[in-house]
């Protein structure tokens, strides 16, 4: 008989095997929390760092985007560093992961804050913020490869590991609710003098009021807003610290999930060969490389879109707030859909649903009202782009594991290039992003744009993530695990077991 659906095979299991293959709510509770940090920091980053380098810390566009570019850029490297490193470690007793994830963490928190700190420098800010960021960019992956691979050794049951990721994403993107949350509603209560640019009245044609867009706002100082980013990064910084404690505290490492049997070191190189050799890795990599940027490009450039081509200078930290409270409450009907329909059909499905309103934001007219439903209904596909591509990647190591009985180890081989690839792509589209925006003439701490800023980011946020969600989705037509081939493939590690 075909094992029910959650049962995780139990007629190829024992009924003691069974009892240990289980997970309790308690451990995929503290084992989800892990993955609050990396979400939340990273949020915080993505949708507010450009604005803040640009509007707050007042560099130009040219030196933001080689911040953004060279920040991310080292953040994508040191992914395949890490996991080689990773690859090295042998196990001790408090496992071969979890002593990554402690050790990192009070640097990452120190180095996270001092990225929000504006120097009183006259030079050498760019060098500042290049320093702290690509330092936090380092720490953080100290944490988040060790966390991903982690899945792998918390069980060795499919199902286990699925259950145990959808809590894990429901709670990521709770965690980019709170990091919007914390930050936009803490930096939104500053109001950021802006300055009158009565050059570009006559040149903007976009449709929101000018008397709107062009108020300076003497309440504001840009004190109270350097303040109001340092008290945010303090905020998170400690729920980064409260997240690792009740991960290393309530999550058991298991050597016997990962089926490893001696404690020496894999060869990396050769583990890097075979990986990048298995066609159903390159395959996920390739279709899910262009859906992320899509909503990379989206997620840098939205405050900036919010605030100068819609006008709303003043709701952007609540329109965020409303795109990250719907996809938070939709992993579960993703979940549910995955399981009942399949993976792939999920993925059509589910990132697809965000074009046309992609398509709308930028066509009609500014509205208040349509752009908060356009928010909560794309939030819709971003929780399908947050929990796929995490649930998939699992069903890739057992394919891998099948082809290769032998092999052992090179998990965190495969996270680690799973998340290089996205933040590498990542880091050179926000690069050429910003560099477009200071081409067309971005004025920092304006308070109206140019009308070219303002088609500028128009493509940013509309056209080039249409483009790519559509090409991401064409090359996943290629990827070969179906719910047929997954189901066989788990019957095959069961009789291996």
């Amino acid at each position: 008989p075909v094992p029910a659906p959650g049962a995780g095979g139990a007629d190829a299991l024992s009924p003691s095997q069974e009892s240990r293959a289980k997970l309790s709510v308690c451990s995929k509770l503290c084992y989800a929390v892990g993955g609050a940090p990396y979400q939340t920091t990273g949020c915080a980053l993505g949708f507010f760092l450009q604005i803040y380098l640009l509007d707050v810390a007042q560099l130009d566009p040219f030196h933001a985007s080689i911040i953004l570019f060279v920040g991310r850029a080292w953040d994508a490297l040191t992914d395949p560093m890490v996991g080689f490193f990773i690859s090295k470690t042998s196990w001790t007793r408090f496992g071969r992961l979890m002593p990554w994830i402690i050790f990192s963490t009070p640097f990452a928190v120190i180095s996270y804050f001092l990225v929000w700190f504006v120097p009183d420098i006259s030079s050498g800010q760019v060098l500042w913020y290049l320093v702290f960021y690509c330092l936090f960019q380092t720490l953080v992956t100290c944490f988040h490869v060790p966390y991903s691979a982690l899945t792998m050794f918390i069980s060795s049951e499919q199902s286990e590991r699925d259950s145990a990721t959808a809590y894990r994403m429901t709670v990521e993107v709770l965690g980019t609710v709170l990091g919007t949350a914390i930050q936009g509603q803490i930096v939104g209560k500053a109001d950021t003098p802006c300055i009158q640019s009565p050059v570009f009245l006559g040149e903007t044609n976009s449709s929101v009021a000018m008397e709107e867009v062009n108020m300076t706002h003497d309440t504001g100082s840009l004190t109270d807003t350097k303040n109001a980013y340092m008290i945010a990064a303090g905020v998170i910084g400690g729920l980064y610290i409260l997240c690792a404690v009740i991960l290393s505290l309530g999550v058991r490492e298991k050597r016997e999930a990962s089926e490893l049997q001696s404690d020496e070191p894999v060869s990396f190189f050769r583990g890097l060969k075979l990986v990048m050799n298995h066609g159903a890795y390159i395959k996920l990599i390739a279709g899910f490389l262009f859906t992320s940027l899509a909503f990379m490009l989206l997620e840098g450039n939205f405050a900036l879109f919010c605030t100068y081509t819609l006008g709303f200078r003043n709701e952007f930290q609540n329109i965020l707030l409303a795109i990250m409270l719907s996809a938070t409450l939709t992993i579960p009907l993703w979940q549910w859909f995955l399981t009942r329909f399949g993976k792939k059909t999920a993925v059509y499905v589910g990132i697809s649903s965000a074009i046309p309103f992609l398509i709308v934001v930028v066509v009609l007219d500014s509205n208040l009202v349509v752009t908060y439903i356009v928010a909560v209904a794309a939030g819709i596909s971003v929780a399908a782009a947050f929990l796929l591509p995490w649930s998939m990647l699992p069903d890739v190591i057992d394919d891998f594991k099948l082809q290769h009985p032998d092999s052992r180890g090179y998990e965190a081989i495969f996270f680690s290039f799973y998340v290089f690839f996205t933040k590498f792509a990542s880091g050179v589209s926000l690069g050429i992003s910003t560099l477009s925006l200071d081409f067309a003439g971005y004025q920092t701490r304006g308070c109206s744009q140019p009308s070219k800023v303002n088609f500028t980011l128009k493509m940013l946020v509309s056209a080039v993530p249409v483009g790519l969600i559509l090409l991401g989705l064409l090359l996943f037509k290629l990827y070969p695990i179906d719910e047929e081939k997954r189901r066989k493939n788990k019957k095959a590690l069961q009789d291996l077991r």
